[in-house]
């Protein structure tokens, strides 16, 4: 039972608080894995507000107490690092600038569920010389995380952000030697995912991919291809763990189904399998026990749960998680006020 990435914009002025490091101590056990939120690369990294990051001193220091408070819980803890690319507006940029990405091109305003519409800024296309500075980025960050005391890092090379936006067709439209073909678009990813390897080892670096997603306009003609070459690449450096994220699952009877659609994937790859999206206690477990995946990653109900893997192994009663304060700014309201099992009511 893996802790998702869960974005939680309560990072106020991209520093994690006392508040943050309850949160995870909260959902930390003997030899569970916790992946931390999206932790941004860099200035330009920034696209969502209260978001933490991990390229300064003072971000570093910020993270050591979380960081501890998991450790003292026997928790492993890894941190997603990410740059948004062009997901961001001029106003998370340095100086009010473009976003950067492999393109110039805006992603699609869409309509929210509330009404609100959520707009991007025009991106400004990166040159070729500039990409080595990004991957060099990463490279800082994933130091930064072993300096913080994180037990390796998860590279988000999923969801329309900036190593997906490189990696997609509907996105890199580029003529030179990182757009065009698939090994060309894939290049920037695999210099990222190598770097953070030379930098700290590929038993600390972990992968989160997304072939199958359409998110922020960034789809693939061909998702199965791109998949298994990324997956054959990882295998060549040695990457710890490839985590997936099933397609859309389906509503049958009331119950969510999970597609199953990630298994050629998970038998190319020579590392650790984790599977994320839909899952719950018996999806989980017939996932695992089958042979489908080696881990499974939950973020709502672990969200609404701090002691999920206890209410699993005792199918005790879930809290139902609250979807309308995933993101509210409050430091307890959704977020560390999730009550805990009465165990004497089990």
């Amino acid at each position: 039972v893996v802790h998702a990435p869960l974005t939680r914009s309560r990072c106020y002025n991209n520093l994690p608080g006392e508040h943050v490091a309850l949160y995870y101590s909260q959902r930390a056990s003997k030899g569970g894995l916790l992946i931390a939120e999206s932790t941004g690369v860099s200035e330009t990294a920034q696209g969502y507000p209260n978001t933490p990051g991990i390229w300064t001193k003072e971000q570093v220091e910020a993270w050591k107490p979380v960081v501890e408070a998991v450790h003292r819980k026997g928790g492993v803890f890894f941190c997603q690092i990410w740059h948004v690319g062009r997901a961001s507006t001029y106003d998370y940029q340095p100086s009010g600038q473009a976003p950067i990405s492999c393109t110039d091109k805006q992603i699609t305003p869409e309509v929210l569920e509330d009404g609100t519409v959520e707009e991007f800024s025009a991106p400004r296309r990166l040159t070729e010389d500039e990409n080595p500075h990004i991957v060099n980025d990463f490279r800082l960050a994933a130091r930064n995380c072993i300096e913080a005391g994180f037990d390796g890092v998860e590279i988000h090379c999923a969801f329309g952000y900036l190593i997906e936006q490189f990696m997609k067709d509907s996105v890199n439209d580029r003529t030179d030697k990182y757009g065009g073909s698939m090994e060309n678009r894939c290049r920037f990813a695999l210099e990222v995912i190598k770097a953070a390897i030379d930098e700290i080892g590929a038993d600390r670096v972990g992968v989160r991919l997304s072939p199958y997603s359409n998110c922020l306009d960034c789809w693939d003609s061909d998702p199965d291809a791109l998949g298994l070459y990324m997956i054959h690449a990882m295998n060549k450096l040695g990457v710890l763990y490839c985590s997936m994220v099933e397609p859309e699952g389906v509503k049958v009877d009331g119950k969510v189904q999970i597609p199953y659609k990630l298994l050629h994937f998970r038998k190319a790859f020579a590392g650790t399998f984790i599977v994320a999206g839909g899952y719950n206690r018996e999806e989980g477990n017939k996932a695992v026990s089958e042979g489908y995946t080696d881990l499974v990653a939950y973020g709502k109900w672990f969200l609404a749960n701090p002691d999920l893997p206890k209410r699993f192994e005792l199918n005790a009663p879930l809290n139902k998680y609250d979807r309308s304060t995933f993101y509210t700014p409050d430091p307890v309201v959704g977020y560390t006020d999730y009550p805990f099992l009465d165990l004497s009511s089990v």
